[in-house]
């Protein structure tokens, strides 16, 4: 048959009206000691997500009257898309979870000949367990062809008795209009700091590290609301440092220290141009940093100098400038010369306007 092709041997066995029990949870993926964080405490139900509250009650209420629809997730990257999913297909299906998903990344191959081979075999069969369906789990799909998305189209629409296919994008614009309308679609939205801190205690906690307050909170303003970064920068730090402080964890990641930051607007403020420039460049060289980390701070620092609006106004315009020249290929040395430039020219429309 060509249902007994999709499961593992142990699957045949059980019967059709017991449903199987969810397995993993925190506590049991901790025990992987040679696993990244990331994947070590991926939440193993949708109970142990961190945030977006409402989507999971949403969720767990489509489970719960075997009722899930097509669904399409997106926002910011590491902010629970892909572990939501994955917490749902466990719940779904237990241990055999694996033989009833199909998940495909943006590094396979994913044009028109995989949906027209790969995905139709795997949703042309029919369901084993009691759930009903099977799933399709389809990550960074805003990397997908036209060409693909246009022939998933079709899919989606005639295997609906078999599968459920979950899209997964950061963008939500670049999946065809065809494909929105038939999933139910759910926006996640990066995580506010709190929720960050109470599962990074927990981590820190479990792994043991020595963090200082101020080492936690530079974490949390790195991160931005990206789960998926906050536990990178974590473990790095943890394992290049014996003691996790604010100076290890901007030497970790490469990011300009707060103070580094001030003396770069002091000096493009207070000193004449080459003098401003000299020690621009040198404290680049010295540490290390790259003049698109130093714009990314100077875009939150602009807002405490006590410039008139329309002088910020021109400054952030003229770092957005910057910022998208570098990103083109611009030399880096010119560049460097041209956010000093805008500084001088700033204290000038500061000085006119008093």
């Amino acid at each position: 048959m060509a249902d007994a092709m999709d499961v593992d041997a142990p699957a045949r066995t059980m019967s059709k009206g017991k449903k199987p029990e969810v397995s993993g949870t925190l506590d049991t993926v901790k025990n992987h000691q040679n696993l990244p964080w990331v994947e070590k405490y991926r939440p193993a139900k949708l109970d142990d997500l961190v945030s977006q509250g409402q989507i999971t009650e949403t969720i767990q209420r489509f489970i719960k009257q075997n009722r899930l629809p097509h669904l399409l997730f997106y926002g910011p990257p590491g902010t629970g898309k892909t572990s939501t999913i994955l917490a749902c297909a466990k719940q779904l299906y237990g241990s055999h979870y694996k033989s009833m998903t199909l998940e495909l990344n943006a590094s396979d191959d994913r044009g028109i000949d995989v949906v027209r081979d790969q995905i139709v075999n795997f949703a042309s069969t029919r369901e084993i367990f009691s759930s009903g369906f099977k799933l399709v789990v389809l990550d960074e799909a805003d990397a997908m062809t036209q060409a693909a998305q246009a022939a998933l189209r079709r899919v989606i629409e005639k295997y609906t008795r078999n599968v459920r296919f979950c899209i997964i994008c950061n963008y939500a614009s670049k999946i065809i209009p065809a494909i929105q309308s038939r999933c139910t679609r759910f926006r996640f939205a990066p995580l506010r700091s709190e929720q960050v801190a109470g599962r990074l205690d927990m981590i820190i906690a479990t792994e043991g590290v020595d963090i200082t307050d101020s080492g936690k909170q530079a974490i949390l303003k790195l991160s931005n609301g990206d789960m998926r970064r906050t536990l990178n920068i974590l473990q790095a730090c943890a394992l290049a440092f014996s003691v996790v402080d604010e100076v290890a964890v901007y030497t970790c990641t490469g990011s300009p220290l707060p103070q580094d930051i001030e003396s770069i607007v002091s000096w493009m403020l207070n000193d004449e141009f080459t003098t401003a420039y000299s020690g621009l460049t040198r404290l680049k060289t010295e540490k290390g940093l790259a003049l698109q980390d130093i714009i990314t701070e100077l875009y939150a620092y602009i807002d405490t100098i006590q410039f008139p609006a329309h002088t910020k106004i021109y400054l952030l315009d003229k770092l957005a400038e910057v910022e998208y020249n570098l990103a083109t290929g611009a030399s880096e040395k010119l560049q460097s010369s041209a956010l000093l430039g805008h500084f001088k020219y700033a204290i000038e429309l500061a000085a006119k306007s008093t």
